[in-house]
């Protein structure tokens, strides 16, 4: 198919550590035999929730407000983190809807998955819809100041791209959603 754009990775070393992840450098060998040397972000996998309620007057989103530190900013997103150790990505979307909203998903549906930035990073973040929710409990994490907001939908479509939908996934998990509208779970 495309093999001749593939590179071979010979070497990766990890040159940064921190809780939130690793920065390596890898060497790898271009298509056409020459080496380069190129750096990546590694971190978890992600999860997302797209929550939504049928009010009877329309739909509206459950998200949450909170401050996003390379922004320096307030951003109003779907709920959503890092994979814990051993978690699926549905345990992941699932766990991170309860810890930040208190809210359950009776009913769950994988929307898809991308990669944030296929040029630096290495990780995956996935994206579910959850629908028949129950209200249970809020577990955030020490570090974790979030306010709950029920949104209609379109108020949040017409919103993205400006302040405060300025989290990028957000984007993409609203053309999963629509997506998903208008085609159904089976596209």
């Amino acid at each position: 198919m495309c093999n001749s754009l593939i590179w071979k990775e010979e070497n990766k070393k990890i040159v940064y550590s921190c809780p939130v992840f690793d920065v390596s450098e890898r060497v790898c060998r271009s298509p056409d035999n020459r080496p380069g040397t190129y750096t990546v972000l590694d971190t978890s996998d992600w999860a997302i929730m797209i929550p939504v309620i049928d009010t009877g007057n329309g739909t509206e989103f459950v998200m949450v407000r909170q401050w996003r530190h390379g922004a320096k900013e307030l951003s109003l997103e779907f709920p959503g983190g890092v994979f814990k150790k051993g978690e699926e990505s549905m345990q992941a979307a699932l766990r991170e809807l309860r810890e930040e909203t208190g809210f359950i998903a009776g009913k769950t549906t994988k929307l898809g998955s991308f990669n944030p930035n296929p040029a630096i990073m290495s990780n995956t973040v996935y994206f579910f819809l959850g629908e028949e929710l129950t209200k249970g409990g809020q577990f955030l994490d020490d570090d974790e100041f979030v306010r709950v907001e029920r949104i209609p939908w379109l108020d949040v479509l017409n919103g993205m791209g400006k302040a405060p939908y300025i989290h990028a996934l957000m984007g993409t998990a609203m053309a999963l959603y629509l997506r998903y509208k208008k085609t159904g779970p089976n596209f």
